[in-house]
């Protein structure tokens, strides 16, 4: 379920100035993308969900926690994760200060 994430930025061939994180690798089908603001305390649903599509979640500001079939999944700035559909899934904000997300849904 986790995406590839190497710790590091590096620099790509014939950039200058340039530093790059690869966030995920191939997922499938792109059916919709988002970008989600979550204040604090915020999140949802309340009673986790599931569907025939899966979820690649990029957080570029803030942490998000992932309940996934009742366990907790902290997702930090510059990470990626995939949920998969099927499995029962809720995003929450549990930190004091905003989370910005990118969500993409995917037809696996």
């Amino acid at each position: 379920m986790m995406s590839d994430n190497p710790v590091t930025y590096t620099t790509p061939p014939d950039h200058i100035h340039f530093l790059a994180k690869r966030l995920f690798g191939e997922q499938g089908e792109i059916i919709d993308g988002a970008i989600a603001h979550i204040s604090l305390g915020g999140g949802g649903p309340h009673t986790p969900h599931t569907h025939l599509h899966s979820h690649l979640f990029i957080v570029v500001d803030g942490t998000a926690t992932i309940l996934l079939d009742g366990k907790e999944t902290i997702v930090v700035q510059n990470s990626s994760f995939t949920v998969p559909g099927h499995i029962p899934h809720s995003i929450w904000n549990r930190t004091d200060r905003p989370l910005s997300m990118i969500g993409i849904s995917i037809r696996q």
